[in-house]
């Protein structure tokens, strides 16, 4: 005997209305993002099935790009809602959430109480989108503590508190992110002699939030064994990241041995890719992007991600 809600479900899903995992796949908000966005906030109101399934629409949908486009301008998520509704210009300094947060976990990483650093992250994870909080929030922090380095006694022991949370942060997200997504992987490869680069994995966790799996070779390998991992991988692109200078010359010679040209899409990401601008721009198929962001958008124009 069929179901009468399921019925319902299955019209109302002909009309154009779609559940919430869509909407996640569409905007790239997960849902436990949306729900407390219509919970606590009342940003989105989906319509309801009988048994309590969630539907959205168009419409939902292009206000869920709206609030993503004010968060991204640094707008406090609990001002949205009325920046929407009277469709006002925002000063951002009024609704700008993000000094106070900044300054809270600057806190718990000064007093090397990582259980406070993760309940801060915890809470604004729940509310913005990677981006935002990469942007607004993350890559703020770690210039904070870049910066304390040459004028702080502690000032390694915290940053290397923050880089071991971060890092187990965004890697537990990627692990659960490549076991819900199928297809071609983005290979990222660390080009660098650090034991840690936030910048590689920072683009991991922005790329893997499109619903784009993602493989990171975090040690520098010879890039003369990559050819092995292309084959096993068979990647849909190749992402090298390094923050420090490196031999552009060599590195040119490498890539044309690696990848016969237009074959596979190239990105060299972070510090490097400004450092080596002028040597590297006519590289056929290589894309230059020096932080996060930029690779996000750059991969997003490339149509690399969805």
């Amino acid at each position: 005997m069929t179901d009468v809600s399921d019925d319902r479900i299955d019209d109302d899903l002909a009309e154009g209305w779609v559940p919430i995992r869509e909407v996640a796949r569409l905007t790239g908000i997960n849902p436990v993002t949306l729900r407390a966005w219509e919970r606590r906030y009342g940003l989105i109101m989906p319509r309801r099935t009988p048994k309590g399934h969630r539907l959205y629409d168009d419409g939902h949908v292009q206000r869920i790009q709206s609030i993503v486009s004010w968060l991204n301008r640094g707008v406090a998520v609990s001002q949205v809602k009325q920046l929407l509704d009277k469709r006002q210009s925002a000063s951002l300094s009024q609704y700008n959430p993000w000094s106070g947060l900044h300054g809270e976990m600057l806190l718990a990483i000064g007093q090397l109480a990582e259980h406070r650093l993760d309940d801060s992250f915890n809470r604004a994870l729940a509310i913005y989108p990677p981006r935002t909080l990469c942007e607004h929030l993350l890559l703020p922090l770690l210039g904070s503590l870049e910066q304390r380095r040459r004028d702080r006694f502690g000032a390694e022991l915290e940053r290397s508190l923050f880089h071991s949370w971060l890092r187990t942060k965004l890697g537990t997200r990627l692990y659960h992110s490549n076991r819900q997504h199928n297809g071609a992987p983005l290979l990222l490869v660390s080009l660098s002699d650090q034991h840690f680069e936030p910048g590689l994995w920072l683009c991991a966790w922005l790329v893997a939030n499109t619903g784009c799996p993602v493989e990171i070779i975090e040690w520098s390998v010879p890039l003369t064994e990559l050819p092995l991992a292309l084959e096993r991988f068979a990647p849909r692109g190749l992402l090298f990241y390094a923050s420090q200078s490196l031999d552009s010359g060599y590195f040119r010679r490498q890539l044309s041995r690696l990848v016969p040209p237009a074959t596979l899409p190239l990105l060299l990401a972070g510090p490097a890719a400004s450092i080596h601008q002028a040597e590297l721009q006519n590289v056929p198929n290589l894309t230059l992007a020096d932080d996060p962001l930029a690779v996000l958008e750059a991969l997003q124009t490339s149509l690399l991600l969805g």
